[in-house]
């Protein structure tokens, strides 16, 4: 095994991106060395790149170095154990990693996602874009040999993010209407994921005519364009005048969540699963109340909705096979950056190959 690796390192203080060679990490006390199979480019970390996210809560080595390696989205085999791992993983063992921890600063604190403090793997510590990531123990899950790597690495966002927002944060019951706007790498699995749950009608909105295409074929019941003139009326008529009972935002779009909250139904809720800088704007805030509607705000997953998602896989509840659009070489990796900023090929997931 070499002493140094590639790895995808992102600038902090130049937003400046470029694959380089830097020592293969050391696992410390609970710690384990993956050796990195698959992992997924997310429109995320185009936001890091660009400079429009930044790490919400950068640990030490992040801020010392001024840089950080992106990837939450990881998959590959266990390859070494650091001091005092707990767990029985073995070398060779096949896992896919949880896309971050808690910061364990709190008394008793468990590790998990949602507390005041989550970190994220490749935004506030070091990911996956490399040959070989540090993971904490707890934050690694065994997947079986006939789930491939790169459907495995893109569960704990791509799909993880849309599932919780769906059956945690939105609640969705069966025959509930849903509007899905934006129809890439998250609201892409979001319909597939609410025809699962038994949400209908199913509404995805996007200005792409191939993305609106892909929607309907993975079980939207209506694609919509959202710049069409006759926007609102179509979706009046697609819930029978009723309004949408849960809209989801997955393109991170001040515009889409305006447009989703004016379209809602006595009772609806609005889900901000995108992330953008932009403000929440309610243009009939009148209205509003008296419909009781909701804006709820959504970030990530639990770990309990990665180890049902790896579970529905492995059962054949899901196809993710569809989900992946390319793979790249990880020496590429700014290339495939470029792809997903650009919508080449529409993508749903490309993923990096170490």
């Amino acid at each position: 095994m070499s002493s140094t690796m590639l790895a995808g390192r992102l600038r902090l203080d130049t937003r400046s991106f470029a694959v380089e060679e830097v020592p293969v990490p050391v696992p410390g006390p609970g710690e384990v060395l993956v050796e990195v199979r698959a992992a997924g480019v997310c429109l995320s970390d185009v936001h890091l790149i660009d400079g429009s996210l930044s790490p919400f809560f950068p640990v030490d080595a992040v801020t010392k170095a001024g840089a950080v390696t992106l990837g939450h989205e990881v998959a590959g085999v266990v390859h070494t154990l650091g001091p005092d791992v707990k767990g029985d993983w073995t070398p060779g063992q096949r896992v896919v990693l949880q896309a971050g921890e808690a910061c364990g600063d709190c008394p008793g604190c468990l590790r998990r996602m949602m507390c005041h403090r989550p970190l994220t793997r490749g935004l506030d510590y070091d990911g996956g874009w490399a040959q070989y990531t540090i993971a904490r123990e707890e934050t690694l899950l065994p997947i079986p040999d006939d789930l491939p790597f790169d459907q495995a690495a893109i569960i704990p966002d791509a799909v993880s993010t849309p599932y919780a927002a769906i059956v945690g944060t939105a609640a969705v019951r069966p025959a509930q209407s849903l509007g899905i706007w934006g129809a890439g790498g998250l609201g892409a699995h979001a319909v597939r994921l609410a025809r699962m749950v038994g949400a209908a009608p199913i509404l995805a909105i996007d200005p792409l005519p191939s993305a609106r295409e892909r929607a309907l074929v993975f079980g939207a019941d209506v694609a919509l364009d959202p710049l069409a003139p006759d926007f609102a009326e179509s979706v009046r008529e697609a819930t029978a005048g009723r309004g949408l009972d849960v809209a989801l935002d997955f393109a991170g779009v001040g515009a889409a969540r305006a447009q989703a909250a004016s379209v809602l139904g006595p009772f609806g809720s609005l889900v901000l699963a995108g992330l953008t800088p932009e403000p929440v704007t309610i243009a009939d805030s009148i209205g509003f109340c008296f419909n009781v509607n909701q804006v709820r705000g959504h970030y990530g997953s639990e770990p309990e909705h990665v180890e049902q998602l790896v579970g529905l896989a492995a059962a054949g509840r899901i196809d993710l096979a569809p989900s992946i659009t390319a793979h790249v070489p990880l020496a590429d990796a700014a290339e495939a950056v470029a792809r997903l900023e650009k919508k080449v090929g529409d993508p749903i997931r490309l993923v990096l190959t170490p």
